[in-house]
């Protein structure tokens, strides 16, 4: 039996709406999970990032345990009273980062032995010391399985070897993570671009048994068409009562596509790392506020929003901020950026409950697609 449960309210084609209700609050699906890498979401306080609407963060283990560590989090009372968040978090099992981020690293069997980043210092993440290090030092509310990543594109052979060893080490962190009431461990897919690699994972997972499952490995070079593709397939590859997460992917037109296409779950860094660049998410896609035309736009960027920083402030005003390169033109941004994707989630949810998903994916890419301004 699953430690949380999920259920499922209203569905339109493969588009899903639900609940995952949890010890610390219910989560919306589709949700999309603000990042707060390293026990903050960039440049935004917890009071402005619930404001937006967010029923959940995500945590990153990498950076956290490195700095100012996990021990030390523990002993501070953990992550939620850490950073003052009283609602749900996940956290990812710091795989990717080792691999993206680390000076060194080499990957066994047993675990993945790599340098920091910060100092070089050596340190070893198995699938027993992520689960320790999220589960019980960190005391997330959903803690991801050490799976190993790989960048595309790659050869056949080497895409079905890191997913063979996500589905081992998934079985690892499985027996490590035990059994838990107020905490749920989800397993993670691999395989690439190929269709047999990702079914393969999908068994493998099922037979593990996880509380929820995710999509990994892309958003990682492959590409928006090849992405879509394996969407098209590997949801329905995943248990239909049970959240399906997407993982790293952030663009609100690809949130849009995998919605259509079955997944509950977003996380990206995008909204905070664009506003902290100049760039805000709207409805008619992302515009550049560095540009010469907003200087004397009095509107602001959306007069409906549920923040401040979208609604109260004129674009004449948020150039100025980020052509002076003002802290606060970040903030204002990242605020509005956030709000904007927790607004998509809560229009989607709200068209898939009223049978409008098609209807509402067709315009919401015409928009985007006619009116955007990409030169952010």
């Amino acid at each position: 039996m699953a430690a949380f449960p999920f259920t499922l309210t209203a569905t339109d084609g493969k588009g899903r709406t639900g609940v995952l209700s949890t010890p610390r609050g219910e989560i919306r699906t589709p949700a999309f999970m603000p990042v707060g890498t390293a026990g903050t979401v960039k440049a935004l306080t917890v009071e402005q990032v619930g404001a937006t609407g967010a029923d959940i963060l995500l945590g990153n283990t990498y950076h956290l345990m490195l700095r100012p560590t996990a021990e030390r989090v523990r002993r501070l009372g953990g992550l939620h009273r850490f950073m003052r968040w009283d609602r749900p978090i996940l956290t990812d099992s710091g795989g990717f980062q080792v691999m993206s981020l680390s000076k060194i690293s080499k990957v066994t069997e047993e675990a993945v032995t790599f340098q920091s980043h910060l100092d070089g210092s050596r340190h070893v993440l198995s699938p027993e010391r992520s689960m320790e290090i999220q589960a019980d030092l960190l005391g997330s509310d959903i803690v991801m399985q050490l799976d190993e990543l790989v960048a595309l594109p790659a050869t056949p052979e080497r895409a079905a070897e890191a997913m063979r060893r996500s589905a081992r080490w998934g079985a690892r962190s499985k027996v490590a993570f035990g059994s838990r009431d107020a905490q749920a461990l989800f397993g993670i897919q691999q395989g690439g671009v190929d269709e047999a690699l990702r079914r393969e994972s999908a068994e493998r997972m099922l037979e593990t048994g996880f509380d929820g499952y995710a999509i990994g490995g892309l958003a990682v070079g492959e590409g928006h068409a090849a992405m879509v593709e394996v969407l098209d397939y590997a949801p329905a590859m995943l248990p239909a009562d049970r959240p399906r997460y997407l993982m790293g992917v952030g663009k609100p037109i690809d949130i849009v596509e995998a919605v259509a296409r079955g997944v509950d779950m977003f996380d990206c860094v995008l909204p905070t790392r664009s506003g902290r660049h100049g760039q805000a998410w709207t409805w008619d896609g992302p515009i550049n506020l560095k540009n010469a035309r907003f200087a004397e736009d009095q509107s602001p960027l959306d007069p409906e929003s549920a923040v401040s920083a979208s609604r109260d402030y004129s674009k004449a005003y948020l150039h100025h901020l980020v052509k002076s390169n003002e802290i606060l033109g970040q903030v204002l941004l990242s605020w509005h950026n956030l709000a904007f994707f927790q607004a998509l989630m809560a229009a989607l949810r709200a068209a898939i409950s009223a049978g409008e998903l098609t209807s509402f994916r067709r315009a919401f890419a015409t928009r985007q697609t006619s009116s955007s301004d990409t030169s952010a």
